[in-house]
C-alpha cells in the first residue's frame, strides 16, 4: 500500500488542483479546517483513539421520524463560517468540475446532472469512519491536506467543519425567498451493527434530515422492497427504487438526495413558448417547447472556446451559466476546458445587452454511485477510497466493514414563474437572439460563496 501512496497521491492532487491555479486562495485550507490539537499522524499506527459507536434502531416502514438531534452541535455550522465557504467552494468547484467532466466523457450523448456540494459532502462523510491511511487519501482528493507532511505521517482535519460548512452554503440559498435546497441522507447498516458516533453525527452535520437504520440483508428481494419503500416514504415520493440487486452479504448502503427547486428571477413569458426543433446532433432533431424572454442579460461571447455564456438570475442568492457551444463546436470541446479559472473569467467578463432568449423548459434528476463516479475518474482512486483497498476501521465496530453503495441522488426543478413580476415595457433596441436549441452546459451557482451547486448538460430536452 504505501509504495502506491505516491503516484496515487500525486493523481489525486492533480484531480483536485488542476484548473484551480488562476483563482486566489489566501489561507491555505488546511489551517481553516484542522482539527483540534493537531499533530502528524503516523500511518501505520494502530488508532490510538477508542472508537466509540451507537447501536443503529432497526428499520421500520411505519417509523418515518429523522433521527434526533443535538441541537448545540449543529448551532455550531453558524459560527465562524464565513471565511471557510469561500475556500470550501473553490475546493468543491475544481473537484466537481473534474468529476463532471470524468462522467460526461463516459456518456457523451445523455443528459448528465452532478452536484458538486452533494459529491464532496458524501466523501467527506467517510473521511470521519476511514482508517488513518484512508483519510489520508481523502484528505489529499478533498484539497484539505498539510502539503508538508513527512512520508508515513499526516495531520488530520476536522471533518465535521467541512460537513458543517457545506451545509451553510446550501443554507445560504434557502434564505431565499424562493430557491431551496433539501438535503437527506440515508444510511442502512447491517443488523446488529453499532455505527461510529462520529460518522452519524457527520449524515446530521451535512443533512436536514437522516436516518440512521439496521436491515437484515441476508434476504436480499424482502430487503430491497422494505429499504426502497422506506426511501420513498421519508422523501415525500421524490427518491424511487433506489436499490437493485442486493448482496445479502451487504455491510452499509448510503445514499443521499440533493433536491434544489429554483425560481427564476424574472418569468419566461407563456405567451412566447412555443414548440420548437432541439438538434441533439448534426442528424436528429426532436421538437420541444422552448420559453422565450426579451430582456437585459448579462452575457459573453468567449471566441477563444467558441462558445457563448449568459448569466440568468435565479432568485435572491443563486444563478445559472447557461453555455451554448457556436456552431462547428461541440459541447464535448467546450466540457474538455471547463476550469474553475475559466468560469471565473466568464464571469468578470460578462457584461449586459439586449437579448431574446430561448431556452428548452427542464427539470432533471440523475443518481450516481461513487464507486463508480470514482472509477470514471480512475479505478485506483475508487479502489483506494471506497473499494477493495480502502480500510474503515472508524466507521464500526465489526470488521472487516465495507461500504457497499454509495448512490447520490439529484433532483434540479425549476418553476415556470418568477420571483419578480414580469416587466411589460417593451425593451428599446434590437434584441440579440439566442436560442438554446442544441446541446448546452449549465451551472447554478450560489453567489454568495461562489459554489457550484449543480452542473449539468441538456443534450436531449425530451428525455
Amino acid at each position: 500500500m504505501q509504495r502506491f501512496r505516491s503516484p496515487l497521491a500525486a493523481l489525486l492532487l492533480c484531480c483536485c488542483l488542476s484548473g484551480s491555479q488562476g483563482n486566489r486562495v489566501y489561507v491555505h485550507p488546511f489551517y481553516l479546517f484542522a482539527a483540534e490539537n493537531v499533530s502528524c499522524v503516523s500511518l501505520d499506527a494502530a488508532e490510538a483513539k477508542p472508537l466509540e459507536t451507537l447501536p443503529v434502531a432497526p428499520l421500520d416502514v411505519d417509523v418515518l421520524t429523522p433521527d434526533s438531534r443535538d441541537v448545540s452541535r449543529l448551532d455550531t455550522q453558524k459560527q465562524n463560517i464565513t471565511e471557510r465557504t469561500g475556500v470550501l467552494a473553490e475546493l468543491l468547484n475544481s473537484l466537481g468540475l473534474r468529476m463532471y467532466q470524468a462522467v460526461s466523457t463516459k456518456q457523451p450523448s445523455a443528459n448528465t446532472l452532478l452536484s458538486p456540494v452533494n459529491t464532496y459532502g458524501s466523501l467527506a462523510t467517510f473521511y470521519l469512519g476511514a482508517s488513518t491511511k484512508t483519510a489520508s487519501l481523502f484528505q489529499e482528493l478533498l484539497g484539505l491536506s498539510q502539503g508538508s507532511n513527512e512520508k508515513n505521517c499526516v495531520s488530520l482535519v476536522d471533518g465535521h467543519k467541512v460537513l458543517q460548512t457545506l451545509q451553510s452554503i446550501n443554507s445560504l440559498v434557502d434564505d431565499g425567498p424562493k430557491d431551496e435546497i433539501i438535503t437527506q441522507v440515508w444510511a442502512f447498516a447491517r443488523q446488529n451493527t453499532n455505527l461510529s458516533e462520529d460518522f452519524i453525527q457527520g449524515t446530521q452535520d451535512f443533512s436536514d434530515a437522516s436516518f440512521i437504520r439496521g436491515v437484515d440483508f441476508s434476504k436480499p428481494l424482502e430487503a430491497e422492497q422494505l429499504l426502497n419503500t422506506f426511501v420513498e416514504k421519508t422523501s415525500g415520493e421524490k427518491v424511487k427504487d433506489i436499490f437493485k440487486d442486493l448482496n445479502p452479504s451487504s455491510n452499509l448502503l448510503f445514499v443521499t438526495s440533493f433536491n434544489f427547486q429554483g425560481n427564476w428571477k424574472t418569468a419566461f413569458q407563456p405567451e412566447k413558448t412555443s414548440m420548437e426543433e432541439f438538434h441533439v446532433d448534426d442528424t436528429t432533431t426532436v421538437t420541444a417547447p422552448l420559453m422565450t424572454h426579451t430582456g437585459q442579460y448579462y452575457y459573453v461571447n468567449d471566441k477563444l472556446r467558441r462558445c457563448t455564456i449568459v448569466k440568468l438570475p435565479l432568485s435572491k442568492r443563486s444563478y445559472m451559466l447557461l453555455v451554448l457551444p457556436h456552431d462547428g463546436t461541440t459541447l464535448h470541446d467546450v466540457e474538455l476546458k471547463l476550469q474553475t479559472s475559466v468560469m471565473s473569467g466568464w464571469y468578470q467578463s460578462l457584461q449586459e445587452g439586449l437579448l431574446e432568449l430561448s431556452l428548452p423548459k427542464f427539470s432533471m434528476s440523475s443518481e450516481m454511485d461513487l464507486h463508480e463516479l470514482l472509477t470514471h475518474m480512475d479505478p485506483k482512486i475508487e479502489a483506494a477510497l471506497l473499494g477493495s483497498q480502502a480500510e474503515f476501521s472508524r466507521l464500526s465496530n465489526a470488521k472487516p466493514f465495507t461500504v457497499d453503495k454509495v448512490v447520490n441522488k439529484v433532483l434540479f426543478e425549476m418553476s415556470e414563474e418568477g420571483a419578480e413580476p414580469q416587466d411589460v415595457r417593451q425593451e428599446a433596441g434590437i434584441p440579440l437572439k439566442l436560442s438554446f436549441n442544441k446541446p448546452f452546459f449549465y451551472a447554478v451557482v450560489e453567489g454568495n460563496s461562489n459554489s457550484i451547486l449543480i452542473l449539468g448538460k441538456i443534450t436531449n430536452p425530451t428525455l
